[in-house]
């Protein structure tokens, strides 16, 4: 039972924080938009690449949820 619920709490922190940064991130990008349409393209470039790099640390959540499930 032990190793389920640390499973289960990787796997809530890991996506639920990402999952945060990211609506915090397109909010922000899309009021700079709004401030400056004539950046959107640079703005949202940097927007995408944060984005990866947010869903990245999910997918290591999901890894090592896997590794605490599995070993």
């Amino acid at each position: 039972m032990d190793k389920n619920f640390a499973v289960a709490l990787t796997i809530a922190i890991g996506s639920a924080m990402p999952a945060i940064a990211i609506g915090m991130l397109a909010s922000k990008a899309m009021e700079a938009i709004g401030r400056n349409p004539e950046a959107s393209s640079s703005i949202q470039t940097a927007m995408i690449l944060a984005i990866a790099f947010c869903e990245a640390i999910a997918i290591y959540a999901l890894v090592i949820a896997l590794i605490i499930k599995f070993v």
